[in-house]
């Protein structure tokens, strides 16, 4: 259950829109679900700001259909990754407002609106054989409600792609950097922005390349300050930390400043007890 879920229960519960034993209900389930073959974290959205999230690798198509079943009960949006076409099927026709992303191969539910960050989280990507790690990406920072920029196709053989958008770059409040080949990405924007940047590799390229290790090796290996690094097609997890240092920079803008009457009674105080 996400904060603003749980909020709405209470004050429909203190207005008498809900009875105790219906809130209750909704409750019992909470922190956790145990299905025999899963515990169903229904407290992580509340506890950690993002909710349960499905990696449907590995799993049968059953066992991806029960889960997706008891996170949309709570009546939030639902996420799940890595997902095969026959395995999206029986949550399709279980739940028709649910999308599958055949690119990105994750199967998502909206039910909650959005609500927009006023942080963009500028999402960048190499080349178009890279696209699905960058939508993979694009898709989990756009359900937990982050403005995305999005700047495809922009790699480094011919960085004058990525230079025409230096200052929409400079813009993001933190960037998400996706390349396959040697990954040398992620240092040019890390060399051209104030912002975080998050570098993800992917399995793109030749041989020599092992399947993402030598993108790896070299994002790790940057000459670049601020650059953080996820794992090989980890489109997913970098998503999940742009959105966290997004949500910060919210924070810090709704904050108010001391206010003019506090400095001078500060000031004040300074003077009477000496410097």
């Amino acid at each position: 259950m996400e904060p603003q879920a749980l909020k709405n229960l209470l004050e429909r519960l203190a207005a008498g829109e809900v009875h105790v034993e219906a809130a209750l209900s909704r409750l019992r389930q909470w922190p956790f679900e145990d299905l025999g073959f899963a515990c169903v974290d229904h407290h992580r959205g509340l506890r950690c700001g993002q909710p349960e999230v499905i990696f449907g690798e590995g799993k049968t198509p059953g066992q991806v259909e029960t889960i997706f079943a008891r996170l949309a009960a709570q009546g939030n949006n639902v996420v799940a990754t890595r997902v095969s076409a026959a395995m999206a099927g029986p949550v399709l026709e279980r739940y028709p407002a649910a999308e599958y992303h055949e690119a990105a191969r994750m199967l998502t539910l909206r039910q909650q609106p959005p609500r927009l960050t006023t942080g963009v989280v500028g999402l960048v990507c190499a080349g178009t054989s890279d696209l699905p790690v960058a939508e993979e990406a694009r898709i989990t920072l756009e359900l937990m409600d982050q403005r995305v920029a999005t700047y495809y196709d922009v790699g480094v053989a011919g960085l004058h792609r990525l230079l025409a958008h230096a200052e929409a770059l400079q813009a993001a409040r933190v960037l998400i950097v996706v390349a396959g080949m040697e990954g040398a990405l992620p240092s040019v924007v890390a060399g051209l922005v104030a912002a975080p940047v998050i570098a993800v590799p992917t399995s793109v390229g030749y041989g020599a390349s092992f399947g993402g290790l030598a993108a790896l090796l070299g994002m790790l290996n940057t000459c670049a300050p601020g650059v953080s690094v996820v794992n090989i097609d980890n489109g997913f997890g970098a998503a999940c930390q742009a959105a966290l240092i997004n949500r910060l920079g919210e924070h810090e803008t709704e904050q108010p400043g001391p206010s003019s009457s506090d400095s001078t009674h500060a000031a004040e105080k300074k003077d009477e007890h000496g410097a």
